[in-house]
């Protein structure tokens, strides 16, 4: 018995639609006895009925129709991709790997791109998304590399209070949260701190998230005195600063119950 499924795919096409070109390549295909259709690249189909064409064996046929330019549904997607994945040309598609959570197509090609790097500035983004892409996969050791590669640059360029460096420190106490090493994560969550502390106003949201990621780290020590103390801040500004049914503040709560309940 065999796992393998057959599926025929059935497109139909209406000429008079407006959609992605395509041509027939019969007269330029290597199997001359076959009436072959070529599609430009980012066609887009879709999906009709899906059915099974044989009893006897796991054979299927699925009817594709190709959408037009105009397909409002797609038009939809389209803007929503290009509202929530941020940047241009290679960054975008790079973001959208990770967002679909293709985290090895999204190495492959920030490890091309840090090889074609030219700048710091590049060089810089690309090692902190690798460290993303690390960190997502749970090769820790590799995340902190690339974050503190990423760290490095951002340091010669930028004052020691910059907001991205707080960004940096917290990515990097994150890994090291995520390995367990919690003296090492309170250690650079504490540096982003220090940095949000003097940059933002008092109840900035990315300053109740560090006190979040304080608390959580103190949760995980059992230090659970220490850990409401942080939680509860965060909370605080949470409350001023979100409307009163934002998840965040969910969030908080959530945390706050946890420790009670330790």
């Amino acid at each position: 018995m065999t796992d393998m499924v057959g599926i025929l795919f059935q497109i139909t096409i209406d000429p008079a639609v407006s959609s992605t070109p395509f041509a027939s390549i019969r007269d330029e295909s290597y199997f001359k006895k076959e009436d072959e259709i070529l599609f430009s690249m980012h066609t887009v189909f879709r999906i009709g009925e899906v059915r099974k064409i044989d009893n006897n064996r796991a054979l299927y046929q699925v009817d594709l129709k190709l959408t037009s330019d105009d397909d409002p549904q797609l038009r939809e997607l389209t803007d929503y991709i290009r509202q929530d994945v941020n940047g241009t040309g290679w960054r975008r598609m790079g973001q959208l790997l990770l967002k679909i959570g293709q985290f090895n197509k999204a190495e492959e090609l920030y490890m091309a791109l840090l090889e074609q790097a030219s700048n710091d500035s590049d060089r810089s983004y690309i090692s902190n998304m690798l460290g993303w892409v690390k960190d997502d996969q749970g090769q820790y050791e590799e995340a902190v590399a690339f974050y503190e590669q990423s760290l490095q640059i951002y340091r010669k360029t930028l004052p020691e209070d910059h907001p991205s460096l707080a960004t940096m420190y917290n990515n990097i106490a994150q890994v090291y949260n995520n390995m367990g090493d919690y003296s090492k994560a309170l250690e650079f969550y504490e540096k982003s701190l220090k940095i949000r502390e003097k940059a933002l106003p008092p109840n900035h949201p990315d300053l109740a998230t560090s006190y979040s990621n304080i608390g959580q780290v103190y949760n995980n020590m059992g230090d659970y005195s220490k850990a409401l103390e942080f939680y509860e801040k965060s909370l605080e500004i949470r409350k001023k600063a979100l409307p009163s049914n934002h998840p965040h503040l969910a969030t908080s709560y959530s945390n706050i119950g946890q420790v009670y309940n330790n």
